[in-house]
């Protein structure tokens, strides 16, 4: 098994077990539910903004760990962005899981993200990885909620 996937493996467990920013936010500008009838994921993201910028962001739910995992490492990679940043890491993270940028080659914001890119082996856990994006995507957009069937 190669180092990237042992690092994948351990960052899953470690974020599904303890996941940051794992909770309501009380006063939030936007929350958006986001479902995955096909795993059973269901969450909620919350999102409050100062002006352009993410200051806060969090989720609830439940789900699978690959889902639990990417939901709490994407609160982390946001907060602090504008929302134009955010978008753009959205995009990234979408194509990366999706097989449309290629995380050695083409230029991206992804940072610790990258571990995720095994998940294109897996297609039936893409949907998994990154329902919780959607959903902040469409939190982002005003949007209530949003389903990845």
């Amino acid at each position: 098994m190669s180092e990237l996937n042992d690092l994948y493996q351990e960052t899953i467990l470690e974020h599904n077990k303890n996941p940051r920013n794992f909770r309501e936010i009380e006063g939030a500008d936007n929350e958006a539910d986001g479902r995955n009838p096909l795993c059973g994921d269901a969450l909620r993201v919350y999102v409050k903004m100062d002006g352009d910028t993410v200051s806060d962001v969090a989720f609830k739910g439940s789900g699978c760990a690959i889902s639990k995992a990417s939901a709490s490492m994407m609160t982390q990679a946001v907060r602090g962005k504008t929302k134009e940043e955010a978008e753009k890491i959205f995009d990234e993270f979408h194509k990366m899981v999706t097989g449309e940028l290629d995380i050695e080659t083409d230029e991206n914001h992804l940072g610790k993200l990258k571990i995720f890119a095994g998940v294109l082996e897996f297609p039936a856990r893409v949907k998994c990885a990154s329902l919780s994006w959607h959903t902040l995507n469409a939190a982002l957009h005003g949007e209530e909620e949003v389903s990845t069937e």
